[in-house]
């Protein structure tokens, strides 16, 4: 009897493991998380909170930046920019995520001035990818790199190209190779540099004649008919490769630009922004060869579509945050609009669903939670009064947001 219940309090306490595993199971890798839609898996994140309360720790950070960080066990990831004068000095911090103590910061390029930028943007934007031990840093042509989780250099490199307004695309890691997008002021294209050491695999031109040929988008990795798909939008056309750069098919957003929300997918359709000046949501189907403008688009939309913030699809509904705070939710199968709603100010960093529920955060520091339902209700206002771009990140039950002025762990 005694060994009978022994045995039944260890498979309970087996069973209760594996649910708080599975509660807690995704690790924030890259930018929009593991799958780079914008979803999570956490079950707990918080929902109440202020600068003097529902706070685990704040890390005051020197510097400017809008990359958001990345998540790995216990440390968290993140890029920096230190401005002197006029040197310029591109880093990458480890902090502890039990305490928000740095860790380590690694300093990896060194300038002697500052190339010009879009007053709106940093010089480190993009935020880090993780894989099997490894961190990828990406800061446009100012330079990439990869350490380990110690803060070792492995290599670093720069690509030779001239963005305009900055960098802002983030690190792709697929199979052995590292995407970057490198859409500057002329001769755009798509990079692929082997991981292990940085050389260049393959790089391809951009197939079109865009009147503004630079973009920020971060590539999308889907899985089509058993094959790997590089998503990748530019100015004029999202593109598709495959994982030898060869262009499978091409979509026209005729004068898009400067584009900066991520893709995403469901159900057989890619869900792209067109960009600036005014952006067109085009949802496309999957499945053509070539150039498929007239044969392969589901539906689209100009009212309320964003030029920053990337895109969620969850149950068959499409959610989108204008620039302007206006919240959309629409049929992602059709377009049809089920609500419009004026949720928060000004935004730039996108969407996180979690747990039926999703955070907006807007540039004036004000998470707003509302339900991923076809009718809006607003769960929660928190306000933390920092101004920020990034994106929250949940990990372990718990939120980060990086502002201005430093890095905010949020408790349940």
């Amino acid at each position: 009897m005694i060994h009978f219940e022994i045995m039944r309090k260890s498979i309970l306490t087996f069973i209760l493991l594996m649910l708080f595993s599975e509660l807690h199971s995704d690790e924030w890798i890259q930018f929009r998380g593991t799958n780079g839609q914008g979803l999570s898996k956490d079950g707990q994140l918080p929902i109440k909170w202020s600068k003097t309360e529902g706070i685990a720790w704040k890390t005051n950070l020197d510097g400017v930046a809008w990359s958001s960080p990345i998540c790995v066990d216990k440390q968290v990831f993140l890029t920096n920019a230190l401005l002197k004068g006029e040197e310029l000095k591109l880093e990458v911090l480890a902090i502890n995520f039990e305490t928000g103590a740095i860790n380590w910061r690694i300093p990896l390029f060194q300038y002697s001035s500052q190339p010009r930028i879009h007053r709106k943007n940093s010089y480190a934007s993009p935020t880090p990818f993780y894989e099997n031990g490894r961190i990828f840093v990406h800061f446009g042509n100012l330079g990439t790199a990869c350490i380990t989780l110690r803060g070792e250099i492995i290599w670093k490199t720069k690509l030779e190209y001239s963005p305009v307004h900055g960098s802002g695309a983030s690190p792709v890691i697929y199979n052995n190779l590292l995407l970057l997008s490198a859409d500057g002021a002329n001769n755009p294209k798509l990079y692929a540099l082997n991981k292990n050491d940085g050389t260049v695999r393959w790089e391809v031109n951009r197939d079109s004649n865009a009147k503004k040929s630079f973009s920020f988008c971060t590539p999308t990795v889907i899985q089509w008919q058993g094959k790997p798909l590089i998503v990748s939008p530019a100015s004029d056309y999202v593109f598709a490769y495959d994982l030898e750069g060869k262009q499978v098919w091409k979509f026209n957003y005729p004068n898009g630009y400067s584009v900066v929300p991520r893709p995403v997918y469901n159900k057989g359709i890619v869900y792209v922004s067109s960009g600036y000046d005014s952006p067109v949501l085009y949802a496309i189907k999957l499945g053509g060869i070539g150039d498929i403008t007239d044969s392969h688009l589901a539906w689209k939309t100009r009212k309320g579509v964003p030029r920053n913030s990337s895109f969620l699809v969850i149950d068959d509904l499409l959610f989108m945050a204008a620039d302007n705070g206006v919240v959309s939710c629409l049929d992602s199968t059709n377009g049809e609009v089920k609500w419009v709603k004026r949720v928060a100010g000004s935004c730039s960093s996108s969407l996180l669903y979690a747990s039926g529920k999703i955070y907006l955060t807007d540039e004036s520091g004000i998470t707003y939670i509302f339900l991923s339902k076809n009718e809006f209700k607003l769960i929660e206002t928190n306000e933390l009064n920092e101004r920020t771009l990034a994106s929250p990140v949940p990990h372990k039950g718990f939120l980060l947001i990086r502002t201005e002025l430093g890095l905010w762990k949020i408790a349940s």
